[in-house]
């Protein structure tokens, strides 16, 4: 249990007061430094929208339209001694472990301004410290499992916080310690994500990291045939020179870091999303954006690729067959543009996520 509320529960139906706890590695504003920072953006501003009360506490540079309260990211300041120790961690690190901890330690005392806490963050203290708190806490599983929140997890007999995860993969993932996750997809906004005409190019768009193996999307694209256009933002240097910057030229170009408009054009007006994840993707937001544009998906079936890719608007092939994937372009770029725009609009959205969220809120009180 939680330590004891001091509101009431709103009565069904009314508005809720929400703290969104966001990632505080990069700013929640455009363009998102990946799907996480956008996915957080898109869940505030649709509950917000749907008469909620939201207050974000996110890092700095964030949307000031999200209603942000800045995470308290400031240098700790540590002897000599300190940091010759041998378990000195880097000092990033240490300020996202003192603002969190800041955080939760503000959100524990006294009367609650909230009726529930939805961390969306990657940090493990929300979870430890979800027993001190007036009200309930959620938590949203993003990713693979990680030590530091299994140990989080573990902390108290029985953990009160009530988790979600992004799939049913990333759901089952972590059923070791979390027996009963919902699933609630992530949902992207397709008044924003508009249907485009097509093309002839094909796009890979997301981190350029070496887990979302975009080397072995311009593989793919070389053997189809086909050109293909490179957006995102560089999270791996080393790798963007090594494996991205020696084959960019003709058929090969990178766009950028894109603003979600430009991103939206980039790929409505492409054949189809080349998506080449080489680890367990937990969700996959970049397969719910170019649906939603009309943009058949050709693709690695890893993660939770399965759950949202359907024979109607995508072709997935074995994980890391660049040959494979390059002979599954055209059969993809056959598909319907309609029925890719149907099916995000019927399973990613942004308003059946926030629908799904609203009845999980509810059931944290029953």
């Amino acid at each position: 249990m939680t330590g004891g509320r001091h509101t009431p529960w709103p009565p069904s139906g009314a508005p809720l007061r929400i703290a969104l706890i966001a990632s505080a590695r990069h700013p929640i504003t455009e363009p998102f430094a990946g799907g996480l920072e956008a996915h957080t953006w898109t869940l505030s501003t649709a509950l917000r929208a749907r008469g909620h009360e939201v207050t974000v506490f996110a890092g700095p540079g964030s949307d000031p339209g999200l209603g942000v309260v800045e995470l308290p990211l400031r240098p700790a300041q540590f002897s000599e001694s300190a940091c010759r120790d041998t378990s000195m961690v880097a000092a990033p690190w240490l300020e996202e472990h003192h603002a969190y901890l800041q955080l939760m330690l503000e959100l524990a005392r006294g009367p609650s301004r909230y009726d529930l806490v939805h961390n969306n963050s990657l940090n493990y203290l929300p979870v430890a410290m979800a027993p001190g708190l007036p009200v309930p806490v959620v938590t949203t599983l993003h990713t693979p499992p990680t030590p530091w929140i299994e140990s989080a997890i573990q902390i108290a007999p029985h953990c009160p916080v009530r988790f979600s995860a992004v799939s049913a993969h990333t759901a089952v993932a972590w059923r070791h310690v979390v027996p009963a996750a919902t699933v609630v997809h992530n949902g992207i906004d397709t008044r924003r994500w508009k249907p485009g005409p097509g093309g002839d190019d094909l796009v890979w768009s997301g981190r350029i990291v070496p887990e979302k193996g975009t080397h072995l999307a311009i593989e793919a694209a070389e053997l189809s045939g086909r050109r293909l256009r490179i957006a995102g933002p560089v999270g791996d240097a080393d790798y963007f020179e090594a494996y991205v910057r020696p084959r960019l030229g003709r058929t090969i170009t990178y766009e950028g870091h894109l603003h979600q408009p430009d991103l939206c054009a980039l790929v409505g007006y492409s054949a189809a999303a080349v998506v080449t994840p080489c680890w367990d993707e937990p969700y996959g937001l970049v397969v719910a954006e170019a649906l939603a544009c009309g943009t058949p998906v050709c693709g690695f079936a890893r993660g939770a690729l399965p759950e949202i890719v359907t024979p109607a608007c995508g072709r997935l092939v074995e994980p890391g067959d660049s040959t494979a994937l390059a002979k599954a372009v055209e059969p993809t770029i056959g598909l319907s543009r309609h029925d890719a725009r149907r099916h995000a609009e019927a399973s990613c959205s942004m308003d059946v996520m926030t629908a799904r969220y609203e009845r999980f809120y509810r059931s944290v009180s029953a």
